[in-house]
């Protein structure tokens, strides 16, 4: 069996601390590394954690799960896939993070793998991946960490969340937003929809938005779904006024029904602020472009996702 060991680096304008808790915490993923998608926690004691990862690898959406053992002390966490992805055999690797003085550090990223079969076209295939995966994702964190110490990064990631309750079953409710191949037909604002599913429960979905001025958009988006309480979901084509745009849709049962939940947190793309919106416009002026944009569309599928399932009900 061939075995591959591969290492990338970057140094770090930011205290080594600081790098190794944003990647201690896997929960930052999604925001802050590109290729990956969804992160859940499945097992969490002391040093040890087991995670399932959804991301992607060459432009491919994959799953794994993972367990790994963090080390604050070392300012190390080494991971080891315990359930891979085809064509990856065995997959595992270390985090390592080294201060260089007091505001800098260097990260190294340690991988080991080898492919099912020993294929040598699996091996490139996996080889590619990794590289592609590990440079975004240093590049990435490496802008997360330094920009975290400038003082407008609270005004350019934000989150917030609309809500409906609903006199019908959480089920009926995921399956209207589930079924996303049908919005085309049943919500005004969806032009188009390309949805495909190779994987049960990953989803990589296309749509052409109408916008209130006409103008139509297109993104596409991945989501992971957990019949029939969650959808999570990242878009990877995002507007022009956007740089990050994941979110989350929740049904939750009560006494009276379903509460019903759109979340979604979104960096904002200064670049184009001034094109957009006009040369006097703010970061604050585009917050509230961006909401309101993104709440008139979930509101609507709220509203549609309602009356679909109390009309199931009745």
């Amino acid at each position: 069996m061939t075995t591959r060991e591969v290492e990338h680096e970057i140094g770090i304008d930011a205290p080594a601390a600081a790098v190794y808790h944003l990647l201690a915490d896997v929960t930052n993923w999604p925001r802050i590394f590109p290729p990956t998608i969804h992160v859940d926690r499945l097992q969490t004691q002391a040093d040890q954690e087991r995670i399932r990862i959804w991301a992607t690898a060459n432009d491919t959406p994959k799953d794994w799960t993972s367990h790994r053992t963090l080390d604050p002390d070392r300012l190390t966490i080494t991971f080891r896939q315990e359930i891979p992805a085809p064509p990856v055999k065995h997959m595992g690797g270390t985090w390592i993070i080294e201060p260089l003085g007091e505001t800098r550090s260097r990260v190294r990223l340690l991988h080991d793998y080898s492919a099912l079969g020993d294929d040598p076209h699996d091996l490139l295939w996996i080889e590619r991946a990794v590289d592609n995966n590990s440079t975004l994702e240093l590049a990435a964190l490496k802008e997360n960490v330094e920009r975290a110490h400038a003082a407008d990064t609270q005004e350019l990631t934000f989150s917030f969340t609309d809500t409906v309750h609903i006199a019908g079953s959480a089920k009926d409710v995921y399956d209207f937003v589930n079924e996303a191949d049908r919005w085309a037909e049943r919500l005004p604002h969806v032009a188009v929809v390309r949805l495909t599913e190779d994987t049960p429960g990953l989803q990589e979905l296309q749509m052409d938005t109408r916008a209130k001025d006409g103008s139509v958009h297109t993104t596409k988006s991945y989501r992971v779904v957990f019949p029939h309480h969650k959808i999570a979901y990242k878009q990877v084509t995002l507007p022009a006024l956007m740089t990050l745009h994941t979110g989350e849709w929740t049904f939750t049962e009560t006494q009276e029904g379903t509460t019903a939940s759109s979340q979604h947190t979104v960096t904002l793309n200064t670049d184009n602020i001034a094109r957009i919106l006009g040369p006097d416009a703010t970061v604050a002026d585009a917050r509230a472009y961006v909401h309101t944009a993104l709440s008139t569309n979930s509101r609507a599928t709220l509203s549609y996702a309602k009356a679909h399932a109390e009309q199931k009900r009745a």
